[in-house]
């Protein structure tokens, strides 16, 4: 197969919407995106900046700032989670809509891309001082979110319990309990059976899928998973009891290696107790960054953004990359994994499990009946394979990666879409 990858200048290289933009743009060359449909869908459609006051628990008052970004609600309302971050950016955000709206229309599902954050360090405040955030954030950016406009979802340091604020805010200003808000909920107001570990499952789908792709057996498969927040840890937990062998974990604080494999359920028992991997007796301690360069079958980066970047791509020595994050690999490192013929399952295929049993929960919420959590997995997963094949025979058709496949797929039916609908005035 060719190498038909995006370039950007290494100065762009970390720049999520950067990367965004580059892969957009190439894959849309590819398809010879109709000039006016790529004004259209190379942009958000609405972007809200919010700057609100919140009292703290000593009486100060502090500012914050949030974002709501929402790229496209051409095939549905817009979907994405909100994020509590000191680092989260504009740039950051608008590019997670964009990628909501790809991964929607990797997996066929009716919504469109949107995301949020708000910029503050919730390991620095109290459950109550995020309380008090998380609602005067809800009520800034309210006539902008409804089951019919957005509908918000968990991401990073954000859990069921902020979802249970937001949709409590919103419903106390619609005067009547309006559950299908937000995504992501506690069972006992609305959540999806299957919902938390829906995204680890996915990732293990994509893994399954990949495998059989290359006709690899997963006995013996080697892993290695960068993060053991929800995505990683769930994934870890499904891969282990579905026969793979998780040799590695990789966190902020440190990594541990044992090539028999790692007991991922006593991992997450001492996880549970102590609040960190480090001192695990299960496998040796090893540097994280020294991890994720060692030998294995599958490397799940599943954390951050631009963990694999021009600086280590060179050393990666997995067979296949499944994406458990959104934009790990960067647009540059995107390149040299191709040169090295790494199988790539990415971000908008290998994650999108999460919004696909978020979607399931929307359906519930609407409908007031609510499945078995069988039933869930079963449709999560017969979403997921069909959408592998959808995008490695895209891949084949059009001899280009797996990414740039996914982006063409999800472009051209967006764009479908529109065309469909046409332009209003």
């Amino acid at each position: 197969m060719a190498v038909l990858t995006p370039t950007v200048t290494l100065d762009q290289e970390i720049n999520p919407w950067e990367a965004q933009s580059a892969r957009f743009e190439f894959a849309a060359r590819k398809l010879n995106l109709d000039e006016g449909l790529w004004k259209v869908l190379s942009s958000p459609s609405r972007e809200v900046i919010v700057h609100f006051p919140v009292t703290m628990d000593d009486g100060r008052i502090e500012m914050f700032t949030g974002y709501r970004v929402q790229h496209s609600q051409a095939r549905g309302p817009a979907k994405g989670g909100i994020r509590y971050s000191p680092d989260c950016t504009l740039d950051e955000v608008r590019a997670l809509a964009s990628w909501m709206t790809w991964k929607c229309a990797v997996v066929n599902i009716p919504f469109g891309g949107a995301k949020g954050g708000v910029i503050c360090d919730p390991k620095k405040m109290t459950i109550t001082e995020l309380e008090r955030m998380t609602r005067r954030y809800t009520a800034e950016i309210i006539e902008f979110i409804g089951p019919e406009k957005d509908v918000p979802a968990p991401d990073m340091n954000t859990n069921e319990q902020t979802m249970a604020w937001i949709m409590d805010t919103y419903s106390m200003h619609m005067r009547q309990t309006v559950t299908s808000v937000v995504t992501g909920k506690p069972l006992s107001l609305g959540g999806s059976r299957g919902r938390t570990e829906a995204t680890g499952r996915g990732v293990m789908v994509a893994c399954d899928e990949s495998l059989r792709y290359l006709k690899m057996p997963i006995e013996g498969c080697r892993v290695i998973i960068q993060g053991f927040g929800n995505v990683g840890s769930n994934a870890a937990r499904l891969m282990m009891e579905h026969g793979y062998k998780v040799i590695g974990i990789a966190e902020k604080d440190g990594g541990l290696f044992n090539p028999n494999g790692i007991d991922i359920h006593q991992l997450l028992e001492y996880k549970y107790r102590h609040n960190t991997l480090l001192g695990f007796r299960g496998a040796e301690a090893m540097p994280s960054e020294e991890l994720i360069l060692s030998e294995c079958e599958i490397l799940v980066p599943a954390a951050m953004e631009n963990v694999i970047t021009s600086r280590n791509a060179e050393k990666i020595k997995a067979r296949i990359l499944v994406e458990g994050a959104n934009g790990p690999t960067t647009a540059v490192a995107d390149e040299i994994l191709a040169e090295k013929r790494i199988f790539v399952v990415p971000d908008i295929l290998a994650n999108a499990g999460g919004v696909t049993a978020s979607y399931f929960e929307w359906v519930q919420d609407r409908q007031g009946y609510f499945w078995k959590e069988a039933i869930v997995n079963e449709q999560l997963e017969t979403i997921l394979r069909d959408s592998f094949d959808d995008v490695v025979r895209y891949a084949e058709a059009h001899n280009v990666n797996n990414r740039i496949a996914a982006y063409m797929l999800a472009i051209d039916r967006v764009a479908h879409t529109i065309k469909q609908r046409g332009l209003y005035a």
